[in-house]
């Protein structure tokens, strides 16, 4: 479900913690059009709350929270970005196809149910680009910078 370019309709997307990590802890290269299509609500990020646990657990590992305190931020600074920007929504039912690593079935099947683009770094969602477009979901490992303006 992506949004043409005369479209005001937001592009929905559903984002790994991986990249949630990259756009606000990182601030990795490859994020700032996704940051900008955020805040101007041209992007409708869907989650749900296990997301959200998912994160605030990865936010207490030892690399990251160094990671954090060299960028003067604290976990509470990323989570509430993601509570600033991501729509909650009810855990998804199991898609048709299944991931190989299991930690990352639910960002699958959110995206499935939904039929939202699927932004991941993880090699095992990758793999599952073709099938997943068959179910009408894009999985791309950035945010295409050509949106609706």
């Amino acid at each position: 479900m992506s949004a043409t370019l005369n479209s005001s309709a937001p592009v929905c997307v559903v984002l790994d913690t991986n990249i949630v990590l990259d756009l606000w802890l990182y601030q990795d290269p490859a994020t700032p059009a996704l940051q900008e299509a955020l805040s101007q609500k041209r992007v409708r990020w869907l989650a749900t709350q296990v997301m959200r646990d998912e994160l605030e657990r990865v936010l207490a590992y030892t690399h990251i929270v160094k990671r954090l305190a060299f960028s003067q931020l604290t976990a509470e600074d990323i989570l509430t970005q993601f509570d600033t920007h991501a729509q909650l929504m009810p855990v998804a039912s199991k898609a048709m196809f299944v991931c190989k690593d299991g930690d990352d079935q639910k960002f699958i099947d959110l995206a499935a149910q939904h039929k939202t683009q699927l932004i991941s770094k993880d090699k095992a969602v990758l793999t599952m680009r073709n099938r997943m477009a068959r179910l009408g979901v894009a999985v791309a490992k950035i945010f295409p910078a050509a949106l609706p303006a």
